[in-house]
């Protein structure tokens, strides 16, 4: 006994804890089967993903939220993780570590593990799982209850608790265990709103009402046998708010947005992964579909005759450069990306939306633009006079002024975006006042006129010519 008691401090302090824990584990079972005491134990293990890794499990994520809310109180180390830019911290079980719960008078026990294979005498990561563990007698209860119980809860505390995330797709070669993930995330809290956004208002009002339409439209989907998913094809001129319409939905909704970069896909297989590892009440955006790996008009090209030299030297010198600079390149294809996003495989998840962004909606392949994969079109357009009232409202909390009638004139005689207007309105220093920032965007207007004007008298000129 003195010689354990000398010995066992320096156990505790020289053997790594991840070792001590191995072993403290290891011996527990060997005397849980020595006296009995596990014969009697039931198990039942949550992975983190299910399927072949394909998908995520829900079950698993609500059981995590149901145990944070106990973990914080009972179990020895917890997991920490940032919220809300720093905020705040929301606290979970951490890896290799147990909480107990009791559920009507019964004990049970929750154990969080990582585990791990060995493969070519090297381990490579299998994945978090949950692990449930009680007593036989009470099988029934635990089963049929409690667990519905947990799921519950889980639900619920992850409905409270939800912050909004921004996701956008990993590179094929940037993760290698379950651990990394395939999509990574910060918060969303992009302020834009349909309040904010410079547009005409009944177009506005029609895009809210459609929105609307489809979150309350879960039976109606189901009634027509179709995915609950909806797509939005938004096109128009660079500057138009293409992608702060994208966050005016979000908001509107609060829905999660996931933006894939469809040049970092490595295959066909991989972005069905990807679109299988999204949740449902989310918005899935391929911004500026048109440059995205070729994948438009791709059946237009094949049978072209004359396609223009130049612009295929130039593709080939990108590859080139690319395979030097050791970049793979990404093989999916337009009929990869057309069965992701409307065919079986986008019937595994509800309550989703997909939108496309382009700055050239007549580049597109009409497979990709038909009637049912994107259901909505928005024509994002230049500025006139109702969204630039808005937008000098929002900018110089100011809505009436004697420039007022020159600017709407102006603006029904060039084609100006939002966000040049926008920029014209902003204050540069402490001394620009409303007078000043509006009379800078009448010299800017009456700049694009006189540019508009010369484009024409030389148009002309070439045609007469």
């Amino acid at each position: 006994m003195a010689s354990l008691m000398f010995l066992w401090p320096m156990y505790k302090q020289f053997v790594p804890y991840q070792v001590r824990e191995y072993l403290e584990n290891t011996l527990q079972k060997y005397l849980d089967k020595f006296f009995g005491n596990d014969s009697n134990f039931v198990y039942i293990r949550f992975p983190e993903y299910t399927g072949e890794g394909l998908s995520k499990s829900r079950a698993y994520d609500e059981i995590r939220n149901y145990l944070s809310s106990i973990s914080t109180t009972r179990a020895k180390r917890l997991k920490a993780k940032e919220s809300k830019n720093s905020k705040s911290l929301v606290l979970s079980l951490d890896d290799n570590e147990e909480v107990t719960d009791v559920f009507h008078g019964v004990k049970v026990t929750w154990s969080s593990t990582v585990g791990t294979k060995e493969n070519n005498n090297s381990f490579s990561n299998e994945g978090r799982y949950l692990t449930l563990s009680f007593d036989n007698q009470h099988r029934e209860m635990i089963t049929k209850t409690y667990l519905d119980h947990v799921l519950r809860e889980g639900k619920e505390i992850a409905l409270k608790n939800r912050e909004r995330k921004l996701y956008t797709n990993n590179s094929g070669s940037d993760y290698s265990s379950w651990r990394e993930g395939r999509w990574s995330n910060v918060p969303f809290i992009h302020p834009a709103t349909f309040e904010t956004l410079g547009m005409d208002l009944d177009k506005k009002e029609e895009i809210k009402k459609d929105l609307i339409k489809f979150t309350k439209g879960k039976d109606y989907y189901r009634k027509v046998a179709k995915p609950w998913k909806r797509g939005y094809l938004l096109f128009g001129p660079p500057g138009t708010g293409k992608s702060t319409m994208i966050s005016a939905i979000a908001n509107f909704l609060e829905y999660d947005v996931y933006d894939l970069e469809l040049t970092t896909v490595k295959d066909n297989a991989e972005l069905k992964k990807l679109m299988l590892d999204t949740k449902g009440k989310s918005i899935v955006v391929i911004e500026d579909i048109d440059c995205s790996l070729e994948l438009t008009g791709q059946r237009n090209k094949k049978n072209e005759e004359d396609e223009d030299e130049e612009d295929e030297k130039k593709k080939e010198a990108e590859k080139l450069l690319k395979k030097e600079r050791g970049e793979k390149e990404s093989k999916v294809t337009l009929s990869g990306l057309l069965n992701a996003i409307d065919g079986l495989w986008s019937a595994c998840s509800d309550e989703k939306i997909i939108v496309f962004t382009t700055n050239y909606v007549d580049n597109l392949d009409p497979a990709l633009i038909r009637r049912g994969r994107m259901d909505y079109r928005i024509e994002m357009s230049y500025c006139r006079f109702e969204a630039f009232k808005l937008l000098a409202k929002n900018y110089l909390e100011n809505e009436s002024h004697e420039l007022y009638g020159e600017i709407g004139r102006l603006l029904e005689e060039v084609d100006v975006s939002p966000a040049d207007v926008a920029e014209n309105l902003m204050p540069k220093s402490d001394e620009d006042d409303v007078d000043i920032c509006l009379r800078r965007l009448v010299k800017s207007l009456e700049e694009e006129k006189k540019k508009k004007v010369e484009k024409e008298a030389m148009r002309k000129k070439k045609k007469g010519e």
